[in-house]
């Protein structure tokens, strides 16, 4: 069977070692969830135009972790100190992403920086900084309680998991249909889906890549994902 195939938006790197230059990347460890759910991770280019036209060929969407959003792009006039890799380029496609997914019913699948563009697409805003090294969820795993019979509970077979969490931004206020099914100890938003969505849609916070190959609740998103995209 052909397998569904799955766009993911390219990363910037400024060096890879094994490129030499300047590079567009994704994890591997992702791109080895979606193929192991039985997809055809593809990495796309970012760029300023065609977006609904180039997703058009594709079966589902993943739309990965990476560097913070400018803060402009959710109408906040000061910029945090803690922000980091902000690129105009990248911003504006995944926000344009994020838009045709939903609109068009395209699964989607969004992680962490992912999330939060989603919310932001949506007319969301984000807290810049949780607060420092007791309230980031930089390098850390904890559990996350699930909203029962919500998406992501049903992906993931359960309704507590352990989340492997690298983000030190959170949802502030949540973008127009999005309700949150999930949340960590301190209230933080950690899941969001959207009722009354045309496709199937889901977005966490944290980084199921992470902990996907021996835990059968974080590879169960990718599995989701690409059986709706198969559909």
């Amino acid at each position: 069977m052909t397998r569904p195939l799955i766009a993911i938006p390219a990363r910037f790197s400024a060096t890879t070692s094994a490129l030499r230059y300047a590079a567009e990347v994704n994890a591997r460890a992702l791109v080895e969830a979606v193929w192991r759910a039985g997809g055809e991770p593809a990495g796309i280019h970012p760029a300023d135009t065609g977006t609904a036209d180039r997703l058009a060929r594709f079966d589902g969407v993943l739309l990965p972790g990476g560097g913070d959003l400018a803060p402009s792009r959710y109408g906040a006039t000061d910029t945090h100190d803690t922000v980091y890799d902000v690129d105009t380029l990248q911003d504006a496609f995944d926000l344009d992403v994020a838009r045709h997914a939903l609109a068009s019913g395209l699964p989607l699948l969004a992680v962490c920086r992912g999330l939060q563009v989603v919310n932001v697409a949506l007319g969301g805003t984000l807290q810049q900084d949780m607060g420092g090294p007791e309230r980031e969820h930089r390098h850390l795993v904890h559990p996350v309680s699930l909203e029962p019979g919500s998406l992501v509970a049903r992906a993931a077979g359960a309704e507590k998991t352990d989340a492997s969490c690298y983000h030190h931004q959170r949802v502030e206020r949540l973008g127009r249909g999005l309700r949150v099914t999930a949340r960590a100890a301190d209230g933080t938003a950690e899941a969001l889906e959207l009722p009354g969505a045309d496709g199937w849609f889901a977005a966490v916070q944290w980084h199921p890549e992470d902990t996907a190959d021996e835990d059968p609740a974080q590879q169960g998103l990718f599995d989701a994902l690409v059986r709706a995209a198969t559909r």
